[in-house]
């Protein structure tokens, strides 16, 4: 719950004014929030009367802990708070956004192999169990399942209940996610098994009880669910002792597993011979996509792709080009 009753400087009255505006539209407003709490403690503490350029400068040299990338982000929520502001307050102050640090250069996205995850399953009976949580090889290779063979997004996975889960459909029920859009998720074969070797292993700890409520749960008496720290963690452990490591010698992150769920959905399409752009849209409504447009940021061509394409190329153009076709077992 955000509390606008914190906010104590001089333009208090409008920041309170924008974040209701941004609510009643309907806008996650979260973020927005705590740059302009932040905002408005600094012009309180220094005695401020407004918003001005030097102000501005002021504030702005104490986000220089942070990347060029999230500083440019609070920057702009300033400028569309002023904007806003502008509407009743003509001559009010609105930082000049050519001024702001660049966008930072996103990192590649680690694209996982069918081995590695295969390694990161046998891991997992390596875990460290404890007394205090008797579920958490069990719920780690059920996160692990389906964040790799659904998709999800990590606060949509910590978010699950029991009850989403239909066991006779074998769906999923993800609840107003991202741009509050909800969507039901048909399970594979193979992750429906592991959901309900999950749950059953769940039902013989015979622990009910709000405890139990969240999905994803260690069977811990003192905990409700996982944060993403522990699972956080937990991956972590999983990926030292799997020795997987992104060519900057840093650990992939778990955010990886949804792109390598779309590359390698991506994949078994070009093996399989069916037409891509009758598939795309489906890929975007499972993963949660407004349109696909935002599906295409996870296509990323690795070279099983390449080597894919380029068999199905051939296989399509031989005789045009007059080109000998390649035996159906090496397209593949």
């Amino acid at each position: 719950m955000l509390n606008m009753s914190l906010f104590s400087s001089q333009i208090a009255a409008p920041m309170v004014l924008f974040l209701r505006h941004k609510k009643a539209l309907g806008r996650q407003c979260t973020a927005t929030y705590y740059t302009l709490r932040s905002l408005d403690r600094f012009l309180h503490q220094t005695d401020a009367l407004d918003l001005d350029a030097a102000a501005f400068l002021k504030w702005s040299e104490g986000q220089k802990h942070v990347a060029s990338g999230v500083r440019r982000r609070s920057m702009m929520v300033i400028r569309a708070f002023s904007l806003y502001r502008r509407r009743s307050e003509p001559d009010c102050y609105v930082p000049e956004a050519s001024l702001f640090p660049p966008e930072h250069t996103p990192c590649r996205p680690y694209v996982f192999s069918e081995a590695e995850i295969a390694q990161l399953l046998q891991q997992i009976q390596l875990l460290k169990r404890f007394s205090h949580c008797p579920l958490r090889s069990e719920a780690a290779r059920l996160a692990l399942v389906l964040l790799y063979s659904a998709g999800l997004r990590l606060g949509e996975l910590l978010r699950l209940e029991v009850q989403d889960y239909d066991p006779t459909e074998q769906t999923l029920h993800v609840r107003a996610s991202k741009f509050h859009k909800s969507r039901r998720l048909p399970l594979s074969s193979d992750a429906a098994f592991e959901m309900g070797t999950y749950l059953a292993a769940r039902q013989r700890l015979g622990r009910p009880g709000d405890m139990a409520r969240m999905l994803l749960w260690n069977g811990s008496e003192q905990a409700t669910g996982y944060s993403k720290g522990r699972l956080r963690s937990t991956m972590w452990e999983l990926l030292d002792g799997a020795g997987i490591r992104n060519s900057d010698g840093r650990r992939p992150t778990i955010h990886c597993l949804r792109h390598t769920f779309a590359v390698h959905a991506l994949l078994r399409w070009y093996r399989s011979g069916v037409e891509l752009q009758s598939r795309l849209p489906h890929l975007a409504t499972y993963m949660g996509h407004v349109s696909i447009v935002s599906t295409e940021r996870y296509l990323h061509f690795v070279e099983q792709l390449a080597s894919a394409a380029s068999g199905r190329f051939q296989a399509r153009s031989a005789k045009v080009l007059g080109m000998q076709a390649e035996p159906e077992e090496r397209q593949l």
